[in-house]
Order: C-alpha cells, then structure tokens, then sequence
C-alpha cells in the first residue's frame, strides 16, 4: 500500500525577550517581600537603609503582600495585560471581568488539575477545596486561601496601589533610567532568535538555566531584571513558561566597579562557618539534617547560611540534598584575578 505523505508546516514554540518597567517594578515587590531570602537579595542593605523613605500607604501594602503573597499574582496580571507603565497596568486589570481575573490568578497546577481549576474559578467559594492541592508548597496554599478572602475590586486596589507606590519610590532611590535603557537594550539584543534550537537559546540567553521542554508550553517568555538579582525566578500558567533572569553585571557597571558575583562571592565566603559548610561539601553531598548534626547548628541558621553560598553559586540543592559545585568555585578565582589585571593601569 502506497501513503501520500504531504506534510503540513512544522509547528513551533514562541520564544521572546520580554521587558518593561512594569515587570521590573513587580520583581522588586516580589524581593523585598520574599521574607525567606530577602537577605541574599542583591538591593537587601540597601532598601532596608532607604525604607523609612517609603510612605505610610506602601509601608502597608508591602506588609499585606508579604502576608499573602500576591507579588504571585501581580506577575501573572501582567503576563496577561503586558502592560507598558503603571496607568497602563491599572486600567487593564480593572477591565478584566471577574472570571478573567480569577482564571488570570489561579495558579496551574497540572494538566490533571485543569479541568478542576478552571471550574473552580466560576465559583470563588470552592478556592478553599482548591488550594489543598497545593498544600506543602511554600505559599501557593495561602495565596489561594486570600484569593478567596478578597473581593475582586480590593485585589485590583491592592495591586494597582502597590504598584503606584513602588514607582514613586524606587525611581527615586536606585538608577532607574540605568536600568530601563540597560534592559531595553538586552530585549534588543535578542530580537532574533532561533526557536528552532529553544533549550540552546534558553540558556545562552539567560547565562546558564537548562529549560526541559514541558508537554502544552506554546509559549516562553524570558524576561531580564535588576531587582531580583541574583535569583532566577520561573512561573508557568497552562501555555506559557515565565523565566525571569538576571541581567549580566557588565550592562550596570561602570569600569573599574567589581561585579557583582565577585561581591557576592567574597560576602560568601568571608565567615567561618560557610567556610566550613563549603570545605565539607566538596567532600560529597549532605542534606540539611546531616550538616545539622555535623555542624552542632539549627536548621535555620543553616538554611541562612546555605542560601547566602547558593546566591553565590557556591553549591546547589536537588531534593534537599546539597552539594558543591566545584565548576563556579574554581572559575571564581579567575573572575577575581580578570578583574584584578583589567584595572591595573596599561
């Protein structure tokens, strides 16, 4: 038997860098209110010095927004919205209907769970049900627990607010403009790219995240940031992956200013006790019970710092095991000794 095979055009995801000042306004919230790893954020010192500048009004909402975790859904209103300022942002969720606000939300869980999900987004009272799906998580539980706490207007107010509070703030207190040129200028740069090759464009363009294709993702957006340095921070709704990445240190410093990995990297390794984790590492992988017992630590002074080590990319995690990676601490030295030549005078 014959087949005709008349093959139709190959079908591919799309792949984009996406910025605005809006995205970057909403990993700023999401940083400062990360009450877990604030401290290794790269801002940390400095907004705590600048807070008492802040007004009473987002005092107030970044405390709520900590307590419930909404900077969740600020990102997904805005991978919804794609908005390109506050104004914007604000006139664009409250257009949203009640159902598209809520299915916006709703955080994806998986594809056995969607049915379910988008049904529970007809019927605010079943979030509840919903949320003990997530239960284990380290705040979807709760954030959907508030969703179902809060009317539709009071969640709209609560971001729009925040938002509008956090721009008056922090274009005063950073280089704002800086930051707005310095990442339209790396969406620029990757106008083009081969969607053909997306794992190997994923990690070029991020500097090093290994993206595994995930079955119904059409779409991933990649979005550079300052405020969220030096964490690489994903979310995915039911189509569409979000790989938010820090910007590189030479498209923010000026010559002679070290960078930032290299100021991590020091701040890491400058106190006995990390030193001592990290020795004990490259001997071989530990979980957090084992250096506990080993070390005579609490878990949560551990976790404290275990996570300053991994900001610097000093070790990694995988299941709760950690481990060091002897490729980011030999390369450091050649950082330090590059940085050392490249300001002596010629």
């Amino acid at each position: 038997m014959k087949i005709i095979h008349s093959p139709l055009p190959q079908e591919t995801i799309r792949l984009s860098v996406e910025s605005s000042p809006v995205w970057e306004m909403i990993l700023g919230i999401a940083a400062f209110t990360h009450h877990q790893l604030r401290h290794t954020f790269e801002f940390h010192e400095k907004w705590n010095e600048q807070a008492p500048t802040m007004s009473a009004t987002l005092t107030s909402h970044l405390q709520d927004i900590q307590q419930t975790n909404l900077w969740y859904g600020m990102l997904l209103l805005q991978n919804k919205v794609s908005a390109t300022s506050v104004p914007d942002f604000s006139n664009k969720i409250s257009a949203l209907s009640q159902q598209e606000l809520y299915e916006t939300l709703l955080p994806y869980k998986d594809r056995s769970l969607e049915k379910l999900r988008k049904e529970t987004v007809r019927d605010a009272q079943s979030f509840i049900s919903f949320s003990a799906h997530f239960r284990g998580h380290d705040y979807l539980e709760g954030y959907i627990v508030t969703l179902s706490q809060k009317k539709p207007h009071e969640i709209i107010q609560l971001c729009s607010e925040t938002l509008s509070e956090w721009y008056a703030w922090i274009q005063q207190t950073e280089n704002w403009e800086k930051w707005m040129q310095a990442l339209a200028f790396e969406k620029k740069a990757y106008s083009s790219i081969d969607v053909m090759k997306p794992t190997e464009e994923i990690k070029r363009i991020t500097g090093g995240v290994n993206y595994l294709p995930e079955p119904s993702i059409w779409q991933i957006k990649l979005v550079p940031h300052v405020s969220y340095r030096p964490w690489v921070l994903e979310q995915r709704t039911c189509d569409t992956k979000l790989l938010f990445y820090p910007l590189h240190d030479e498209a923010l410093v000026a010559p002679g200013t070290p960078p930032q990995a290299l100021v991590r990297g020091h701040k890491a390794l400058g106190d006995e006790l990390r030193l001592k984790l990290l020795h004990q590492m490259m001997q071989g992988p530990l979980s957090l019970g084992e250096l506990s017992v080993q070390f005579n630590v609490s878990k949560t002074t551990l976790h404290h710092q275990l996570s300053l080590l991994k900001a610097a990319k000093f070790i990694g995690v995988d299941k709760g095991i950690y481990f060091a990676n002897a490729t980011e601490i030999q390369a450091f030295s050649t950082k330090l000794s590059h940085y050392l030549h490249a300001s002596e005078p010629s």
